[in-house]
């Protein structure tokens, strides 16, 4: 009985605590409005206050799904005043109907049926028992993920996925903490794909190169080549990791302490992160009397290489890959269509709380159009810039904007039409620029709390996202300060 009425009263506690959080939100949030200019134009230093106020939540409460759509509110009340239920209304509509969202939710969604079908199958387990006869310490472990990562070079999301949520089972033996497995996926997704000419990156900025009249018609890839030497995060954040891993870089900041924890403890995940967790809940399969590695192997190898086939399309990759997987797997008698096709859907279902947090992503960064806040950014650092400094202040201006915004791709599409003409006009490398835009994409992805790659890496290898961000970022840091030395001296010899 008393502990029922303190569990009451700890609840009425709570209750009053929210109810007062949001009563000083909406008090906060009418201010905020009438103080709003009525063009967006005008705004002037006011479009910092959703991006201050969607990271200040996020420390303070952890919640980054109500953080986001709050901030994305407070961005439409600034716009539209009291009548921005409507366009806020049409924008999530617009969002849901957006081509790259539903490319999303195709492309991850089944990349969450396969991974569900590989384990099935039992080839994640005999790759796990493989690899086990490898790596047989924790560091061993880790560079194994490490290498699988580099290996995995098409796309982010098939690597992070991928590398994640097999090793998880392998590196949980050797106690290594959730967060650590999270920071090595994640430093060898987007970082690496952005190195290497053959990924859906290369593709997709070489024709945004194309398109902004840097690189001839057919010719994308080939100028995205140059720039990749310059790429200096890409480098740094692959290279740092392996240091880490091999113990040259000590362990530092909050990573230390989640390995501390998970070698003392056990307990290897983060509170929470169970909510992301793309296996949690799912019930316990059971094996074959024989499972067999080229299960495992022979999905992920076609995956890569119909992608290849296909353009470096991943779609079109994913959907291939799917019949590939119902041709091998069935006549095996591995399991029957109707399994086939309730793991498709449980798959499915795994991977739809990351993919709200990236749909709510892109609903803050509508938001922030609507308020012109990254044309306000760069028109303040465009008084600053001199052709020597551009590739270090595009570098942190638009890291800075991706990890605020966490829009991945979407921060691309922005940010060349207006660097590339930029250097052009005031005499810098615009190759050098290009490099220092890719830098700045993986940089702030790398230490946002709702990007893409951080969503489903957290997904993938069942760590809290709020907990991966925090213990990364100060690796991070580490990549983006000796980036910005490598850009200044760039900016000045070449």
């Amino acid at each position: 009985m008393k502990t029922n009425l303190q569990f009451e009263q700890k609840n009425d506690r709570e209750f009053s605590k929210l109810l007062m959080t949001y009563g000083i939100l909406f008090i906060g949030f009418i201010l905020i409005a009438f103080v709003s200019p009525d063009e967006a134009e005008n705004f002037g230093i006011l479009t910092l206050i959703p991006p201050i106020f969607l990271i200040s939540y996020i420390f303070y409460t952890k919640r980054i799904l109500e953080a986001l759509t709050l901030s994305a509110v407070l961005c439409y009340v600034m716009a539209y005043k009291s009548g921005f239920f409507g366009p806020f209304n049409e924008m999530l509509l617009e969002q849901m109907m957006n081509e790259d969202i539903a490319w999303l939710f195709i492309v991850c969604g089944l990349m969450g049926s396969i991974i569900a079908l590989i384990e099935k199958a039992g080839g994640a387990f005999a790759f796990g028992e493989w690899v086990a006869t490898k790596a047989k310490t924790r560091k061993s472990t880790l560079v194994w993920s490490w290498i699988l990562g580099v290996v995995i070079f098409i796309d982010d999301y098939l690597n992070c996925l991928t590398v994640g949520s097999c090793m998880a089972p392998l590196t949980d033996r050797h106690k290594v903490s959730r967060e650590m497995l999270a920071y090595v996926v994640d430093s060898t997704a987007a970082p690496v794909c952005t190195l290497i000419p053959i990924s859906t990156w290369a593709i997709f900025i070489g024709t945004l190169m194309e398109a902004n009249g840097l690189a001839p018609d057919g010719a994308g890839v080939k100028y995205f080549i140059k720039t990749i030497p310059f790429n200096f995060y890409g480098w740094f954040a692959a290279i740092i990791t392996l240091l880490v891993v091999l113990g040259i870089v000590p362990i530092f900041g909050p990573m230390k302490k989640a390995e501390k924890r998970a070698r003392e403890t056990g307990v290897l995940a983060p509170p929470g992160s169970e909510k992301i967790d793309m296996k949690a809940g799912a019930k316990e399969l059971t094996l074959p009397n024989n499972p067999r590695i080229f299960n495992f192997f022979l999905p992920i190898l076609f995956l890569i290489a119909s992608t290849i086939y296909f353009d470096v399309d991943m779609q079109m990759g994913v959907l291939s890959t799917m019949a590939f997987t119902f041709l091998l797997y069935i006549p095996q008698k591995l399991m029957n269509p109707l399994e086939f096709a309730d793991l498709t859907v449980q798959g499915i279902k795994n991977m739809l709380m990351p993919l709200i947090m990236v749909v709510l992503a892109y609903c803050f960064a509508a938001g922030c159009e609507e308020i012109g806040f990254i044309q306000y950014v760069v028109d303040k650092a465009a008084k600053i810039v001199t052709p020597q400094l551009l590739p270090l202040v595009v570098f942190l201006l638009f890291g800075t904007t991706e990890f605020i915004m966490g829009i991945s791709w979407g921060m691309y599409i922005i940010a060349l039409p207006i660097v590339i003409p930029l250097s052009i006009a005031i005499g810098a490398n615009p190759i050098i620029v290009v490099g220092a835009v890719c830098s700045a994409g993986v940089w702030g992805s790398h230490i946002c709390f709702y990007s893409d790659a951080t969503i489903l890496t957290s997904a993938a290898t069942g760590c809290d996202n709020f907990r991966h961000a925090v213990t990364q970022m100060p690796f991070g840091f580490l990549g983006a300060a000796l980036s910005a030395i490598f850009f200044i001296v760039a900016g000045f010899v070449f």
